[in-house]
């Protein structure tokens, strides 16, 4: 495949200008979410509920470059969709139950646990270019080793299970013991 103007194969990879910007856009609303129960909650019964005028309340307050975004909810999960300039396009975050698991349940501790395991990641993400470099290359590059390894040297919780390249991005899979479901915390390009 040949190579964009971004060093990225068309179709296939991610440019870094894009992780970056959606790192920066989600780290404030992670941190809220690891630094106030009384927020994670309102937000996860926002979720539950599929309460998207809340949950754009919630987001303008603590992130509002995220809440100018596309949003959405299945009940057991949340996406952030940020509408960013070709040849990315719709690029989303987002942390979500496995579908077909279970209805009408997200779990207040469990994100709050994943929120505080990530920020590191994209704190790093956002803010150093030639980390997001790598990232895109090894996406781009389909080098699941060399995706495992980044994101496991920020990601230190041993409740992170599996590190996997989907969509143009990446899917981090999570199982805490205080919890019988498994949750997936996403960064992916939106295909159609």
């Amino acid at each position: 495949m040949a190579a964009n103007q971004r060093g990225t194969k068309s179709g296939s990879g991610v440019s870094a200008d894009t992780l970056r910007t959606v790192a920066a856009g989600m780290l404030p609303f992670y941190k809220a979410i690891a630094g106030s129960q009384a927020f994670a909650a309102k937000w996860s019964r926002a979720v539950v509920k599929a309460d998207l005028k809340n949950m754009h309340k919630l987001l303008s307050f603590v992130a509002p470059y995220a809440a100018r975004q596309g949003y959405g909810t299945n009940s057991i999960g949340y996406f952030i969709s940020f509408v960013l300039p070709k040849p990315d396009g719709d690029y989303s975050n987002g942390t979500t139950i496995p579908p077909g698991t279970v209805q009408f349940t997200f779990q207040t501790h469990i994100h709050r646990q994943i929120a505080k395991a990530v920020i590191p990641f994209y704190r790093e993400l956002a803010y150093n270019k030639p980390f997001a470099a790598a990232l895109s290359r090894a996406i781009s590059g389909n080098d699941g080793r060399a995706v495992s390894a980044m994101i496991r040297s920020l990601v230190r919780s041993t409740a992170l299970k599996s590190v996997t390249i989907e969509q143009s991005g990446v899917a981090l899979l999570f199982k805490y013991r205080s919890s019988k479901f498994y949750y997936r915390n996403l960064l992916f390009r939106e295909f159609g």
